[in-house]
């Protein structure tokens, strides 16, 4: 008798279930493509988060950051210290209040890039309103566009999580962040050596940022823009059409014909899942625990950081630029807070019990550090105090993170998860913002 060899399966037959059973061609589809095998994973995603965080790097070289307020009180602006604090600094947090929500809403609905360019043209706006602008309505204007630019931090920060598969969020989270960290340390130190060492103006200070920053627009030309984003733009999941049975019985708020309702087509919006997201985070104590400290202390963090310049060039206020030491206080501030972070990551204890304890603590010893820069006549004593009180602040931002994001189970590692939503959250904006934030002046 002869032999008839068999047809080879097809490879939706060979795939296999969770429990090792073959899977019909159908059930296959349902399943999705197949995991990529260990150590055949495609790594084309590293190209594009380096390019990233090279252009976060780019993006935080101002070095004349450090220097504004001087620059403003200074001959080239000559502007009087009530101007700067009453009149000007002011504009900052109210314009950041107002812009904040808008930006985040349009950070997902654009998908990213938009918005980094946005933020790049806001920050050459900014500088060219400090070199060529000269009335408080011009440094008004410019802080409204600073303020532009610190709400367009989401952007990046939630960028790069488009880039990679979902296991490599915490990964890639730091590499971007420590790039947006290198980027401020190497700016501070760069600006401090032109001025002490250099005896660099800081109008040419103010020039050099300006190129910097063109150059990092540029180079925003050039980031890919992402295909999805987490809530206007989600990948739509493969599903069955609906059946028969399906259409002649259709669920609560969905009409006969298979075609959603309102109510329904309400439910699946993506301001109905952030408002659900939102309820459903209200009900965590730790997750509540956190939040509220995020906003009370950022709110007090920003304060001291808009204003302490003024503060400086009170205590210490020399004519004298070579001895305004503004840009090494911001970087030995900057690396405190990239040490103290890091060191957060080793503290093995139980956070659910002993949270409120170290957020007493470290609140009081916050509050005594603000009382001796208020007190001390010594430049030298309010520069250790700032670096010291910026170190405390940053220390337990981390501690925050993953202890929100460890007690939200419900926030699953796939593509269209918040959790990435809610680490670049935590890492750029308002109540909830970035350990790696430049001083503002």
């Amino acid at each position: 008798m002869s032999h008839v060899p068999r047809p080879l399966p097809s490879p939706a037959v060979l795939r296999r279930g969770p429990g090792g059973m073959a899977l019909s061609g159908r059930e296959a589809e349902k399943q999705g493509p197949a995991e990529p095998r260990p150590g055949r994973e495609p790594q084309s995603w590293w190209c594009l988060v380096s390019y990233l965080c090279f252009y976060g790097f780019m993006a935080q070289m101002r070095p004349g950051e450090s220097f504004v307020t001087p620059y403003l009180l200074g001959p080239d602006k000559n502007f009087t210290q009530k101007q700067v604090t009453n009149e000007i600094t002011p504009v900052l947090s109210y314009s950041y209040l107002a812009v904040l929500v808008p930006i985040f809403l349009l950070t997902d609905y654009l998908r990213y890039k938009p918005v980094l360019l946005l933020q790049g043209l806001s920050y050459v706006s900014v500088w060219l309103l400090l070199l060529f602008g000269s009335s408080v309505l011009h440094m008004q204007l410019m802080e409204l566009f600073f303020s532009i630019t610190m709400a367009a931090r989401i952007a990046y920060s939630s960028y790069v999580f488009s880039l990679v598969p979902p296991a490599h969020y915490q990964r890639v989270a730091g590499y971007s962040r420590a790039a947006v960290l290198l980027g401020v340390f190497t700016s501070s130190v760069l600006g401090q050596l032109l001025v002490t060492m250099g005896r660099v103006p800081f109008s040419t200070l103010n020039y050099i940022s300006l190129a910097f920053l063109t150059f990092s627009l540029v180079l925003a030309l050039f980031l890919r823009r992402p295909k999805r984003s987490l809530f206007f733009n989600r990948s739509a999941p493969t599903e069955a059409s609906p059946s028969e049975l399906d259409q002649m019985n259709p669920g609560p708020g969905q009409p006969a014909g298979g075609k959603p309702g309102p109510a329904a087509a309400w439910r699946d919006s993506a301001l109905a899942r952030m408002v659900r997201e939102l309820g459903h985070n209200l009900r965590l104590p730790q997750l509540r625990l956190w939040s509220l400290w995020w906003v009370f202390n950022s709110t007090g963090y920003y304060l001291i950081v808009y204003y302490v310049h003024i503060l400086w060039n009170v205590v210490n206020p020399t004519m004298d630029s070579t001895r305004v030491y503004n840009g090494g206080a911001d970087a030995a501030s900057t690396l405190l807070g990239a040490i103290t972070s890091f060191a957060a990551g080793f503290v093995k204890i139980r956070w659910a019990v002993w949270a409120k304890l170290v957020i007493a603590v470290v609140t009081v010893v916050q509050a005594g550090l603000v009382f001796l820069m208020y007190r001390t006549d010594s430049i030298w004593l309010c520069y250790m105090a700032f670096v010291l009180f910026r170190g405390s602040y940053q220390f337990l931002v981390p501690i925050a993170t993953f202890s929100s994001t460890s007690c939200t189970s419900w926030c699953s590692l796939s593509p269209t998860s918040s959790r990435p939503c809610w680490w670049g959250c935590s890492t750029s904006d308002g109540a909830a913002t970035s350990p790696c934030r430049q001083p503002r002046n």
